[in-house]
């Protein structure tokens, strides 16, 4: 009676252990993806509006009384 119900989920679990992970293509992709990303916001974030912005909130910040 319990044969059965084990055996479908030993090979459930072996199907699963061969699909577990990431092959390199997709590896690389995300690499490439993040590193697009990074400089994107580097990009934003070093524009001169937005240094401007942020600058302005950390001298709001330390000319704060306590």
């Amino acid at each position: 009676m319990y044969g059965r119900p084990r055996a479908r989920l030993r090979a459930l679990m072996s199907r699963m252990r061969r699909d577990a992970g990431m092959v390199t293509s997709e590896y690389a992709m995300g690499i490439i993806a993040a590193v697009a990303f990074a400089v994107l916001l580097y990009e934003v974030v070093t524009s001169g509006q937005v240094k401007t912005e942020l600058q302005n909130i950390v001298k709001r910040a330390l000319s704060a009384r306590m």
